[in-house]
């Protein structure tokens, strides 16, 4: 790898190039910014480019790196079933078991497909019980607030607490198909025909065109999980809803039941979640793979899953030397010494590790700066092994996902590939880093962090990106 040390000499702080961004400083934000041309291995221009501020979902660039550091792009996370009982007259007479591997993208068609497989073999019913393993790692405590919230009561997908398996990145899934206009519309699971669990309440059908109210929220007893259903949907806009799980390895346990139930295999015993390893002598039954490491980070990346972030984070920890995680910000170590190998490897021996707590970013005590970020992006830009699935994870403005990007003129539209990250609590944070293209076909590394202060807690999330938007196309009219 070529290193990239002459990239990061020190340069004056200054707002001189920055104009907008040191405009919204006068105002009470707090900004760190920096732009580096990864050709000459200089310093374009930088605005407190050391001070460390929270970065949101900038985090998941350190994520994306770090695992593919030690993972091949193409490495693809097992799931398994097992069991150490015999199977007679296609009877098995003991235990199934689920065992993962951490694989974030386990979806409702992977259950399927070992159900199927379940059924080739010739089982057709299962005396024992359906026990999901926790392994690589063990159970994981909730960690932030929002996992931690959700853990009794959610009405959003981006905050399901952490596990090993965990289905549709740990949410129930459900469709809600409307029928005729004033009839009740129908709910059911996107894998099967019937959720595993309580749906209460009814959803009333609309005229076309109507106002729709639909209202669905997961809450947790001492029964477990139940979905609450309610208001209005209209006519012809059927709709794909995902709500966290407070338990996503009970859930997938669940879920895998009723699959083989509505493929014929008969199972009526409950699902055991446990941190035990498999007995001895249990052999594999059915196996399935999710999707290849660089199509994980390009979800990751490109729709900022959190889901995803973090497992790969706790995969990271289980994978290398040591007990395994019982927590995120234990297993987010792995990120800090991995930006710390950057470091080492652009010559900033000075420099004190970030604060990592998490892959996600979600959590608020993560600390990064403009010129970590940078380092980071040029480490990445010299290693000519990684940097194709890498790159190929950031989103080009012109085609994001999120209307709040598209938008700027042609050269931000089409000559840039970011990630952006945002916050609204307790402050507020928008940052965007990536690579420009040079109108000569050379490379640029950015990074731009806005946060509120205690001076002005919240600064809107159009505000702050415009601003890094007008400086970043100066930026680029130059070059």
């Amino acid at each position: 790898m070529v290193a990239a040390a002459a990239v990061f000499g020190s340069a004056p702080t200054s707002g001189a190039d920055w104009k907008a961004l040191a405009a919204l400083e006068r105002e009470g934000a707090l900004i760190s910014a920096s732009a580096l041309d990864l050709d000459r291995n200089t310093v374009i221009q930088q605005f407190n480019a050391d001070r460390r501020l929270t970065p949101a979902s900038l985090t998941k660039l350190t994520t994306a790196a770090a695992a593919l550091e030690a993972w091949p792009p193409d490495k693809m996370f097992q799931t398994r079933l097992l069991s150490a009982a015999a199977v007679h007259e296609g009877a098995l007479a003991g235990d199934l078991i689920l065992q993962g591997a951490g694989d974030p993208s386990l979806d409702d068609q992977s259950l399927w497909a070992l159900a199927a497989q379940l059924k080739g073999y010739g089982i057709r019913s299962i005396a024992g019980r359906l026990v999901v393993m926790l392994s690589p790692f063990g159970s994981i405590v909730c960690g932030t607030k929002d996992r931690c919230d959700a853990l009794r009561r959610s009405d959003k997908a981006y905050n399901a607490p952490l596990a090993s398996v965990g289905v549709d990145f740990g949410n129930w899934c459900m469709i809600v198909t409307p029928t005729q206009a004033g009839h009740d519309a129908v709910v059911r699971g996107c894998g099967t025909a019937r959720l595993p669990l309580p749906v209460e309440g009814t959803v009333r059908t609309i005229p076309a065109g109507g106002r729709q109210t639909l209202t669905i929220e997961r809450d947790t007893g001492a029964e477990g999980d139940a979905l609450r259903v309610g208001g209005d949907i209209a006519v012809g806009s059927e709709q794909r809803i995902y709500r966290s799980m407070s338990d996503s390895a009970r859930g997938v346990g669940l879920l895998l039941a009723e699959t083989m139930r509505e493929l014929g295999i008969a199972f009526s015993g409950p699902v055991v979640v446990t941190g035990d390893a498999p007995p001895t002598g249990a052999f594999a039954l059915a196996e399935t793979e999710g999707l290849q490491l660089r199509e994980q980070l390009g979800r990751m990346l490109r729709f900022s899953n959190n889901y995803i972030a973090d497992v790969l984070t706790l995969d990271l920890a289980a994978s290398s030397a040591g007990p395994p995680p019982q927590d995120l910000p234990a297993a987010a170590d792995v990120l800090v010494q991995f930006m710390l190998r950057v470091q080492r490897d652009a010559r900033l021996t000075d420099r004190q590790p970030p604060a990592l707590l998490s892959g996600s970013g979600l959590t608020i005590e993560n600390r990064l700066s403009a010129n970590d970020l940078t380092t980071l992006l040029a480490y990445q830009y010299h290693d000519a092994r990684h940097f194709p699935a890498f790159y190929g994870g950031l989103t080009v403005p012109r085609d994001a996902p999120f209307e709040f990007v598209r938008r700027g003129n042609s050269a931000w539209l089409d000559r840039v590939a970011l990630k952006t990250g945002s916050l609204n609590d307790p402050v507020s944070v928008c940052g965007v880093a990536g690579y420009m293209r040079k109108r000569d076909g050379g490379w640029i590394a950015f990074a731009v962090i806005v946060n509120g202060s205690p001076e002005r807690n919240h600064i809107p999330l159009d505000t702050a990106l415009q601003a890094a938007e007008s400086d970043l196309q100066d930026i680029l009219s130059r070059y």
